[in-house]
């Protein structure tokens, strides 16, 4: 990633439970890894485990002790990552690859989010 030019987004409600214990890097990491799955954490997850492997023993852990205020399926959080990305300097195109969706797409969510900022 490069270096933050831009505050990063306030986190929406579906992404905030992530945000508070993962910080916005591995929530980022957690949601590339596992977003649109539905995903089990072992309330005493192994080494070998999936999410330790992207999080961290510590943090997968503490995920444990907000499961119930988790949904199911890990969302994708498309239009929030694709502002998180561009706080954290990434180019249309980068921002695009990472979600796996068209650079139309991205610009697009950039350009509702300023014209939103601009109407408040």
């Amino acid at each position: 990633m490069t270096t933050p030019h831009l505050p990063h987004p306030k986190p929406t409600a579906q992404v905030e439970p992530y945000y508070e214990i993962l910080g916005l890097d591995d929530t980022l990491r957690f949601f590339e890894a596992f977003g649109g799955t539905e995903i089990y954490i072992a309330a005493n997850p192994g080494i070998r485990s999936s999410v330790v492997a992207v999080v961290g023993y510590d943090k997968a852990k503490a995920l444990t002790e907000i499961s119930h205020l988790l949904q199911l399926r890990v969302p994708l959080a498309k239009k929030w990552r694709t502002l998180a990305y561009k706080s954290q300097g990434l180019s249309t195109v980068q921002i695009a690859r990472n979600l796996c969706v068209t650079d139309v797409a991205v610009r697009n969510w950039l350009r509702a989010d300023a014209n939103k900022a601009a109407a408040r």
